[in-house]
């Protein structure tokens, strides 16, 4: 028996073009380095692949300092600070988690910008009051503020991961923007 993909990832790429696109990402990429700025990423539910979409692009290290993948809750306490009060409290799919997350993964990697992300991608591990494509996502600025929002996607577990990784992208583009105008 051979690997036979749930779901094409050229295709999905292709198939969620319009939350974010390559062009987009060359933008955000080459406006972070024009002004001297970075980014990092702390990342549950996607698994690393918003730092993979970002890595894509050659040169990227002069804006990525680097991302955590932190799966598990004691992974999200170590690596991050995450409290443990925080997560037994509003569990990790939360706006408190995620607010938790952010200022962790700025701190540790020293960055100027950070997206952190958690959510049920699925297909098992939906609740009634978090069903299957929640996704909290999160970006904040160095001294610049934060914007966390509770996301509802649709679709597989790949499609749910790459819709909230694009929209992530989206995010932070717009939010970089709009500082800049600050």
């Amino acid at each position: 028996m051979g690997f036979s993909p749930i779901l094409n990832p050229l295709k999905s790429h292709i198939m969620y073009e319009t939350i974010f696109n390559d062009k987009e990402m060359l933008l955000l990429q080459n406006m972070l380095r024009d002004h001297k700025k970075t980014i990092t990423t702390a990342e549950s539910c996607t698994g690393g692949l918003i730092a993979s979409m970002i890595t894509e692009v050659s040169g990227s290290s002069d804006i990525f300092n680097g991302s955590v993948i932190t799966y598990s809750n004691d992974v999200k306490a170590q690596e991050l600070e995450v409290r443990n009060d925080t997560l037994l409290r509003y569990g990790a799919v939360s706006v408190d988690v995620v607010e938790e997350m952010l200022k962790g993964v700025i701190k540790k990697f020293n960055a100027d910008y950070a997206i952190a992300i958690s959510g049920i991608a699925g297909p098992n591990g939906g609740t009634k009051e978090k069903p299957v494509g929640t996704v909290v996502i999160g970006i904040i600025g160095k001294n610049l503020g934060q914007d966390i929002e509770i996301c509802k996607f649709n679709g597989t577990r790949k499609e749910v991961q790459i819709q909230a990784a694009k929209y992530s992208l989206k995010k932070i583009l717009k939010f970089f923007q709009k500082t800049l105008d600050k």
